[in-house]
Order: structure tokens, then sequence, then C-alpha cells
């Protein structure tokens, strides 16, 4: 059995880091914008420690990056405008098959 080409996960990565709707929450609310990870907390609804594993993974994945601003960090996006590029492909592509709402999505996978 091959091993797996490097540049083929790297993409599965990528995109596991986009497969999670709170990452996705987290990326269109920086897209706004640094944030720091109480304002996410405060803005998006989500425990402190959800944010912060979540950020973990993007930064992994290069999607954000950090720096310090007296105690806390700023976060914000590392590639903002390819990144806006692809959410919005997905958006097209999800509108052509069918399944761009969550609702549909569900009934054709329950």
């Amino acid at each position: 059995m091959r091993s797996e080409p490097t540049g083929l996960a790297a993409e599965a990565a990528l995109f596991h880091a986009l497969s999670d709707p709170s990452r996705l929450l987290i990326v269109r609310h920086l897209s706004l914008g640094e944030h720091r990870v109480v304002d996410l907390t405060a803005h998006l609804g989500l425990a402190q420690s959800t944010v912060s594993k979540h950020l973990a993974c993007l930064k992994d994945c290069g999607l954000v990056t950090s720096r310090p601003e007296g105690r806390a960090s700023l976060w914000s996006l590392t590639n903002d405008a390819e990144l806006a590029e692809v959410l919005a492909t997905a958006g097209r592509l999800l509108a052509l098959t069918g399944i761009g709402s969550e609702h549909h999505y569900e009934e054709r996978h329950a």
C-alpha cells in the first residue's frame, strides 16, 4: 500500500479545518477583522475553551494567526481574500448540487 502524498494530506487537513460549523462561524467572524478570544466568545456564544480549541485547529492549517496585545492575543485570518473565495465557491457549489440548506442535506442523509 502506498503512502498518502503530502499534498493530499494537506488538502484533507484544510477541508477538515473548514468542516466544523463552529470553526466556519469563527472564520466568518474573523473576516470582519481582528478579535480576541474573549470577543469571539461574547459575539458567537461559544465557550472560551471551544473557541481556543477551534483557533488552534485553524492555526495548525495556517488559516489564522495571532499577535500579542497586552495580556491577550488578537486573532486574524492569514489569507482572507483567498479564504473568502473558497467559501463563496463552496456556497455556489452547494447551490448547484441542491444541498445548500442543512435541512435538505439532513433529509437525504438520515
